[in-house]
């Protein structure tokens, strides 16, 4: 599959359609990629090889707090919520953590299965005029200086100023770019799967020297079953026939199963790609890092990655900003997946059952009990306590702006309304006016607002108003400061591109 420059393409001989953006997979961070894209006016399209949205199998199961927060900064949260339970769904190594006293709108998960957030992130992204093009997979691309053309395995190729991987951890883009996926192989499996039983099981979870294992009531008299093997599976589909000696090995019995609607296998696979971009090829969401499904934090962390970088991509595609800020994707999205992996790996660990890993999980039980260890490991888990190093200064520097209740002179504003259109918010929180930024007066919004309340972050607690805030299109904080404006110029060409000029 060609890579470099332009072999394998001749394109007189064929017709390409063009577009500034073209996202390879769409699953939750393609489409959230393509929305944020789309949000800032660009030609943004969608290869898929699934014909519809449906999906075979459970996958996800459910929101973090922060990625509620993100749908919240884009004005669709409701439509989520409505569809979903509200639940605390944040733990470790299944050792349940309580989000409820943090401040935050959303002290809370949702239990909303990725077959129904997908369905409904599909409509938004509709509603905003993304094209998709279903049935359909990459087979090869080639970049040159000025963009990437992409191979198709039906239609015409695409021609795209930027490709982005979000085609999953087997992902086609980023072996064809030659990124590296360091990490750890497999030391277990695990069998998950939708089925009839002629016998009522143990309803719940279990653990035990193999692993752990779980039987739930779904709709329709099926069973949902997790079932962790004795040996690793071998690569391929699953058969019934291996469901069954699983759960015999567990339980001495596999229960009558029947009639599956679906098996599929996991396992402990942990990598992330040593590059998160290549020249005009990036990567995002699970192109650039797997996990065991622990804690539930993949497709939250693929959105937040989108979220990240939609903007900045956004910005380069209109040449406000240089290239450059592409390369802040990875430094500020690396490190965040980098700890996601290890703390997947830790629970992992903890989940296995001896008197030994027992009496560990007790003493980190109690531990968790007490509030300091709990809110610091449920910031982590809930992915509240982010943040990106953007240097030194206030506490709220590089972390999630609150969603406060302003009174500015059109009446009450959430900080999080103000982030609908995924536009920089300049918030003023002192005397109306008394800022000058003219140059990027087209890019930036300014927002004369007074706040009263008390100022308090995840994990961190209470922290020192500030009187003005930069807030990034992400919704994280990119300067702090007051009328001198000391340091703002610096921000403001840093995250939103040089002055125009006059």
């Amino acid at each position: 599959m060609p890579v470099e420059g332009r072999a394998g393409v001749d394109r007189a001989a064929m017709t390409m359609t063009q577009h500034a953006v073209v996202i390879v997979g769409g699953g939750p961070t393609g489409m959230m990629l393509a929305a944020e894209l789309a949000l800032a006016k660009v030609d943004v399209a969608i290869v898929e090889r699934r014909e519809t949205q449906d999906l075979d199998g459970a996958r996800s199961r459910g929101l973090h707090a922060r990625t509620i927060e993100v749908l919240d900064q884009r004005g669709v949260v409701d439509r989520f919520l409505s569809q979903g339970q509200v639940a605390q769904v944040a733990g470790f190594a299944w050792i349940p953590l309580s989000i409820s006293d943090f401040p935050t709108r959303h002290p809370y998960g949702l239990g909303l299965g990725q077959k129904e957030f997908e369905r409904i992130l599909a409509g938004w992204v509709d509603e905003l005029g993304v094209r998709i093009y279903r049935g359909r997979e990459v087979t090869g691309f080639a970049q040159d200086d000025s963009g990437v053309d992409i191979t198709l395995s039906a239609g015409p190729s695409l021609r795209a100023g930027y490709l982005v991987g979000c085609d999953g951890g087997r992902s086609v883009i980023r072996k064809a770019a030659g990124i590296e996926f360091a990490g750890w192989d497999p030391t277990v499996s695990c069998l998950i799967a939708e089925v009839q039983m002629t016998q009522e099981p143990k309803w719940g979870m279990r653990r035990d020297a193999i692993g752990v294992h779980a039987f739930a009531r779904l709709a329709d008299g099926q069973v949902g079953v997790m079932v962790t093997e004795r040996q690793i599976g071998p690569r391929g589909e699953p058969t019934l026939r291996e469901l069954s000696d699983a759960l015999v090995a567990v339980y001495g019995t596999d229960y009558g199963i029947h009639s599956p609607n679906w098996i599929s296998r996991f396992t402990d696979l942990t990598r992330q790609a040593a590059a998160y971009r290549d020249r005009r090829v990036l990567l995002a969401g699970d192109s650039a890092h797997v996990h065991f499904p622990v804690g539930g934090q993949g497709l939250n962390l693929g959105v937040q990655d989108a979220v990240n970088l939609g903007w900045k991509l956004a910005q380069v595609v209109k040449r406000t900003s240089p290239d450059s800020l592409l390369d802040s994707y990875q430094l500020e999205r690396h490190p965040v997946a980098a700890r996601v992996l290890r703390n997947t790996m830790a629970s992992l660990a903890l989940l296995r059952s001896d008197d030994r890993v027992e009496a560990l999980r007790e003493t980190l039980a109690e531990l968790l009990r007490m509030d300091e260890p709990r809110k610091r490991i449920a910031g982590m888990m809930s992915g509240l306590d982010i943040r990106y190093e953007l240097g030194e200064g206030h506490p709220l520097l590089g972390r999630r702006m609150p969603d406060l209740d302003l009174v500015t002179a059109n009446g009450p504003r959430r900080v999080f309304t103000l982030l609908h259109e995924a536009r920089p918010i300049l918030l003023n929180l002192g005397e109306p006016g008394g800022f000058e930024i003219a140059p990027w007066a087209n890019r930036v919004s300014i927002v004369d607002a007074r706040y009263g309340g008390p100022w308090e972050l995840p994990v961190l607690g209470a922290v020192t108003a500030p009187a003005a805030v930069l807030i990034r299109p992400d919704g994280h904080v990119a300067w702090v400061g007051d009328r001198t404006q000391l340091g703002l110029t610096d921000a403001l060409t840093r995250w939103f591109g040089p002055p125009a000029a006059a």
